[in-house]
């Protein structure tokens, strides 16, 4: 049985609540700063500032870690913090929790607390006693009662008469400084959509269509969130709210139920900007409308990542309480810059750096690949790069590790390992989701899975290439399959940005004997590359090699690069939308005007 934590008597040292107040402080900057983002991203929409915007995500991701560097060393300078006892830091604790007691965000709070105190001490030191391994305080029916305050979400009732006045006020009530093309026309195709999946219904006592009251921003798209309730059914939605190629604006399509909010909230894409006083009740909200999708998941996807990290790692420890399978080194191609395990009954792989690398990573260093793994971190993934958790001393049970993955983690990482009594502690790792590997997926797959298969890996390529990357890597086994059977690349140790690096043709022969050459004997720069070479590495396969020549060809011309890159330097910011084209509303319009003409004649 654990010994019940050490309660002091008494609140006896004045300097724990000027710490505590200190901490607080520091959050509250923090998240004044980030809500100030969060609400400008509305006006930089208006502006399309898509530049701004990007740059903005950006930002805001080094938000949190400069605000606990200032926390710590401010509790330093002014506390001489690390050396204070462990009976001052349970009452530093408590006054913090009292502190908390009404304010918006304080499972936020709790988890900036965690960080700047874990910097500050020694992991043999800090205890569960100092850190809010739970929460303290309830994130229950919080709501913001200050003068002006806008609730969390807005109540529309209307009739089946009323539906379209009710669209109508919902995209009014946003009060977006810009004006739409045709804003009756987007409502009767949000109306057509709608009532396609109601039907001919009878409005129950509780009919009504709840909206959360911010917009969701990001990239060049801002989404009305909300669901549509009727009875025991409800209809979770999204609308995507778009610029024309005019500069007007326009309601896009309609994602709705489950799968459709899900992959617009997947752990592939960047984060949102969103205007929230009290993050907790959005995540409450979005839950409902995404059961199956974790709450670290849904704090991430709303830019709160550090909050995501922290809950995503208290669930992993309530796994290994309720589960008993070893950690294994985990199946598939082993990486040569990455030694890879899992848990078998957990849906997550680790991954540590290598303490050295084969001679085909020349030049590669462990800050590379940290660079790299950032870059990703702070790009737009664009619904193709999986996000990765990033955690220091990570203490795990020994005795959950298989010998071989110890001995390989010995071997190839002594570096960040070390064994303290019953754990075994990893210095430095990166958790992502895990995923099929595409080259084992299409090992057992039909022909017919293995083309669609193609056809995602190149359209993935082509997302990531109209974001400004480069994968660099770009064979199969590092790219993965999600459950929705989207592809999303999961190796990041070659990426870089398209606009850095040369595309070329690789050169014709001058001679005979440089056409016979078994070597490279044209000149090749560092960022040098060469399309047509990725040919015999991929498509080996002919079921392959067929689909992949009939729709991604391209892929294997410089000039389709290079044509890309050009653009990006030239200030163009591509469109890359989270739903299919055939739920856009300009597709389905052309699609009835087709069968209207071809009705005619």
């Amino acid at each position: 049985m654990r010994n019940a934590t050490v309660f002091p008597r008494a609140l006896s040292d004045s300097r724990a609540f000027d710490i505590a107040q200190a901490m607080l402080d520091g959050f509250n900057k923090h998240y004044r700063l980030f809500q100030a983002t969060n609400k400008a991203a509305k006006q930089r929409f208006e502006n399309a500032d898509w530049h701004g915007q990007q740059y903005a995500q950006r930002e805001r991701i080094e938000f949190y870690d400069k605000r606990v560097d200032e926390g710590a060393e401010r509790l330093q300078t002014e506390f001489n913090a690390a050396s204070l006892s462990m009976d001052v830091w349970q009452q530093v604790k408590l006054h913090y929790i009292g502190l908390l007691t009404n304010h918006h965000q304080p499972e936020l709070a709790e988890t900036f607390f965690n960080s700047v105190t874990t910097k500050i001490l020694h992991r043999s030191y800090f205890k569960n006693d100092f850190i809010f391994v739970r929460p303290a305080i309830s994130t229950e029916y919080i709501e913001n009662d200050e003068p002006a305050s806008l609730p969390t979400y807005r109540a529309y009732y209307p009739s089946k008469e009323s539906m379209r006045e009710c669209w109508l006020r919902i995209i009014h009530n946003f009060q977006l400084q810009r004006p739409f093309e045709d804003l009756e026309r987007d409502i009767d195709d949000v109306m057509a959509a709608v009532m396609a999946h109601i039907g001919d219904f009878r409005p129950r006592a509780n009919f009504q269509v709840q909206v959360l009251t911010s917009l969701f921003f990001r990239n060049k798209g801002a989404y009305v969130v909300g669901k549509v309730i009727n009875g025991f059914w409800e209809l979770p939605f999204a609308l995507p709210i778009l610029h024309s190629p005019q500069g007007k604006l326009v309601i896009d399509a309609l994602l709705h139920g489950e799968d459709d909010l899900q992959i617009l909230f997947s752990f592939a894409r960047a984060y949102f900007m969103v205007d929230m006083e009290v993050p907790s009740a959005y995540v409450q909200f979005l839950r409902s409308l995404m059961p199956r999708k974790p709450r670290s998941e849904i704090y991430s996807a709303i830019g709160l990542h550090k909050q995501g990290k922290n809950l995503f790692y208290r669930d992993f420890l309530y796994h290994l309480r309720h589960s008993s399978d070893r950690f294994r080194i985990a199946p598939g191609i082993k990486g040569m810059v990455m030694l890879v395990f899992d848990l078998p009954s957990f849906p997550f792989v680790f991954k540590v750096i290598k303490d050295f690398f084969p001679p085909q990573k020349e030049g590669m260093t462990r800050e590379i690949i940290m660079s790299k793994y950032l870059l990703v971190k702070t790009h737009d993934r664009v619904g193709r790069m999986a996000d990765t958790l990033e955690y220091s001393n990570v203490a795990f049970p020994r005795a959950r590790f298989e010998d071989a993955l110890v001995e390989e983690l010995k071997q190839f990482c002594g570096s960040l390992v070390e064994e303290d009594g019953d754990d075994l502690v990893i210095r430095h790792l990166y958790i992502e989701r895990r995923m099929v590997p595409l080259n084992i997926y299409m090992q057992d797959a039909t022909p017919e899975q293995i083309q669609r298969a193609i056809i995602e890996y190149g359209n993935a390529i082509k997302d990531l290439v109209a974001a400004d990357i480069f994968p660099g890597d770009m064979l199969f086994k590092n790219f993965g399959v999600t459950r929705h059977g989207k592809i999303v690349f999961y190796d990041y140790d070659e990426i870089e940005y398209l606009t850095e690096c040369n595309f070329r043709r690789v050169p014709s022969p001058r001679n005979e004997e440089e056409e016979m050459s078994g070597e490279v004997w044209y000149r090749v720069g560092p960022k040098d590359v060469f399309p047509e070479t990725f040919a015999p590495f991929l498509l080996g396969n002919p079921v392959i090699r067929e689909a992949f020549m009939r729709h991604h060809a391209d892929l294997l011309d410089a000039a389709f690069w290079q044509g890309h890159k050009e653009r990006i330097v030239a200030g163009h910011v591509h469109d890359v939308f989270p739903y299919e084209a055939s739920k856009r509303f300009k597709h389905q319009r052309r699609g009835r005007e087709g069968v209207a003409l071809a009705a005619v004649a």
